[in-house]
């Protein structure tokens, strides 16, 4: 399959938001900007924990978003994406990647 290059110029969304890394743990802040293709098919993520930055809380973000965009460029559908990721027992992600997702998913709709 062939990577879909986003446009040169493109507008984009940032949310801020909070996710606990385990149950009942304390939330920390992230921040996910996101850009689409034309026809509004989500095609890059930028994440980062808000913060503490350079951390490997950071890093670990920043990893994550690289390569969720790399599988939204080359066809994977945020929605696949979204579920493939783990969820908790109640339905929400478990992991910072899903729950950026999630919201995303909120507002690119």
């Amino acid at each position: 399959m062939t990577r879909e290059h986003l446009p040169n110029r493109r507008g984009a969304i940032t949310l801020d938001f909070a996710h606990a890394l385990d149950r009942g743990g304390q939330a920390f802040a992230f921040r996910a900007t996101f850009s689409a293709f034309d026809d509004g098919r989500v095609g890059e993520l930028f994440l980062n924990s808000a913060g503490v930055l350079g951390t490997a809380l950071d890093v670990g973000a920043r990893d994550a978003a690289i390569a969720a965009s790399l599988a939204l460029q080359h066809g994977c559908s945020l929605e696949l994406l979204r579920h493939a990721l783990t969820r908790n027992e109640d339905g929400t992600p478990a992991g910072v990647l899903g729950r950026a997702l999630d919201e995303i998913a909120k507002v690119a709709s």
